[in-house]
């Protein structure tokens, strides 16, 4: 039986060439060896599985190759190639600095670094996993770094950059891999598959390049995956299957459902989601990637930045058709504090069936809160005018003459009619809301008290407990007729009395039928308790302060009190 080969080793590149992804790196490494400016050392740093580790072997195999060809890639036939090929090339060393992160095996490296190569120009030091060498050992390897043999050359490999101290990053040429885009995946994953003849949709590898989230090495893992799962086969719905993945059908189906405003139909298909053993979590992360996508197809400029295939696409393209723009960005709102909150929820898919409620009752919000319909024709409309009603206040029942002539203005009646001309274009049908008139009469401090305390019952139901002592502690005073006048204890019921200020004025405005009422509210000069006397100097002043003439005697008989 043949040994099964993973694909991440089988198919690991071997030239510059191959590198999927990094043509920018690729394109300098092989220009600094046919211009012969090769660095010292190198940091090759980026997330895991883009190729820092094939490309630093790549570079050392092509820097020792004595037949480089004109493409500046290695040879493969010379006795260092094929040394190389077979892991038998005495120039090239690798360390794993994950476990091998002490002083002392740092200075065991240091120690060969003295010896030339016996064969070929450069002996080459790979050290993968940088970061993790410990800080002496980083100390320990400073002056080799920056003072190298000739022939010597260090390539670092790292995931985590900012754990290098910086005077090993100022030593070194570092270059930054980037993640691998989903295209570039899917189409590696193409040429994979028919080189091991497994026939592929395009829309299964371009899952499975979703998945691997910019490393080529874990979307070759997932490939291998899919294969033993369906064979020689791959679709779809086996990728999705395998995966774990929300088919894209369920998001497009349910985007239909909120459009329609059609709330049981939004939450039978959530529930069939649950019931398939997936998260709602990830549901409602993956609708607001759904309609960031439906937004992205909004404008052909952005349709790029969709990493679907072009038959996802399509579907994209034809459902944002349906969606408006303020539309789109409203959903994505929703679900994202939808999102936000998941977590700290304790009916964690209640949460999620209010979400999709809110998102299908967007459109039916907006036709409410439609005021004017309108043909497209043009409107000739002067400036409307007002008529405003004024009507005197009541007298008032003090002796207070500010507010004698306080006119009251209501809108009572709004004609616009006259100012619409009169000709063939249709009438604009305006609706305009009527403010309910208030009387303003005069009312008793006894009424006051009665609505006042009307409005403690109601804070004090409510366990609004702060704002209950804040309006118990003194009873409010009517002053000027409209004014009233209250005080507090201290400057934290002040303050909660503030805050609240806008709801009790509504209240007693509504209560006492009078839209002239204000409030003022003050700290009442409290009553301090005279201090009680323990000392014999506090004993003394107290009785001296009540008869002085203890002070004149104490200062005859030259007495002292403790001062």
């Amino acid at each position: 039986m043949e040994n099964f080969i993973v694909s991440a080793r089988k198919y690991r590149p071997a030239t510059f060439d191959t590198v999927v992804g990094q043509h920018s790196i690729t394109t300098t490494l092989k220009n600094a060896i046919k211009n012969n400016h090769l660095a010292q050392s190198y940091l090759f740093c980026g997330p895991r599985g883009v190729g820092k580790t094939t490309c630093a072997r790549i570079l050392a195999k092509t820097i020792n190759c004595s037949n480089i060809t004109e493409n500046t890639e290695a040879c493969n036939h010379c006795e260092s190639c094929i040394s190389f090929n077979h892991n038998q090339s005495l120039n090239i060393y690798e360390l794993d600095a994950a476990s091998n992160n002490s002083v002392d095996d740092i200075r065991a490296l240091v120690e060969q670094v003295r010896f030339a190569p016996h064969q070929g120009k450069y002996k080459i030091y790979i050290i993968d996993e940088v970061h993790m060498l410990s800080t002496s050992a980083f100390n320990a390897f400073l002056k080799t770094l920056e003072e190298p043999p000739s022939y010597a050359i260090f390539i670092l490999a790292t995931t985590e950059k900012h754990k290098i101290i910086p005077t090993i990053l100022s030593r070194c040429q570092i270059f930054d891999f980037n993640r691998i885009t989903v295209e570039d995946i899917a189409k590696h994953l193409g040429v994979i598959a028919d080189l091991e003849k497994i026939n592929a949709e395009p829309d299964a590898l371009h899952i499975i390049a979703q998945k691997a989230d910019g490393a080529l090495r874990d979307a070759l893992s997932i490939f291998d995956q899919i294969v033993s799962f369906a064979g020689n086969n791959i679709t779809y719905k086996d990728a999705i299957d395998n995966l774990n993945i929300l088919d894209y059908d369920y998001y497009f189906k349910i985007t239909d459902e909120i459009l329609k405003g059609d709330i049981s139909s939004c939450l039978m298909t959530f529930n069939t989601i649950l019931s398939n053993g997936f998260d709602g979590h990830n549901f409602i992360v993956g609708l607001s990637g759904h309609f960031r996508d439906l937004l992205m197809c909004k404008d052909a400029v952005t349709i790029s930045l969709l990493e679907v295939s072009d038959n996802i696409k399509e579907k994209y393209k034809k459902q944002s058709a349906s969606c408006s723009p303020a539309f789109i960005l409203e959903v994505l709102d929703i679900a994202n504090k939808c999102d936000i909150n998941y977590k700290i929820s304790k009916n964690q898919r209640l949460h999620v069936e209010l979400t999709l409620m809110k998102l299908c009752s967007i459109n039916s919000l907006e036709k409410k809160t439609e005021v004017v319909n309108v043909e497209h024709k043009p409107l000739h409309i002067q400036e409307p005018v007002i008529q405003i009603k004024t009507e005197k206040a009541p007298p008032l029942e003090t002796n207070s003459q500010k507010r004698e002539n306080i006119i009251t203005k209501t809108p009572s009646s709004v004609s616009i009619s006259d100012g619409i001309k009169k000709n063939n274009n249709p009438v604009a049908v305006v609706s305009i809301i009527q403010v309910e008139e208030t009387t303003n009469k005069p009312f008793l401090q006894e009424d006051l008290i009665v609505a006042w305390n009307k409005y403690i019952t109601h804070v004090t139901n409510e366990k609004r407990m702060q704002l209950s002592t804040s309006l118990k502690v003194n009873q409010p005073q009517l002053k000027d007729g409209f004014i009233i006048e209250h005080s507090v204890s201290n400057k934290a019921q002040e303050d909660e009395f503030k805050n609240n200020k806008i709801e009790l004025l509504a209240y007693l405005r509504k209560e006492l039928k009078n839209s002239l009422i204000e409030i003022e509210v003050k700290i009442g000069e409290e009553d301090i308790a005279p201090k009680k006397a323990y000392t014999n100097k506090e004993k003394f002043k107290q009785m001296a302060a009540k008869n002085p003439a203890l002070e004149e005697l104490r200062k005859q008989l030259d007495l002292d009190i403790d001062y």
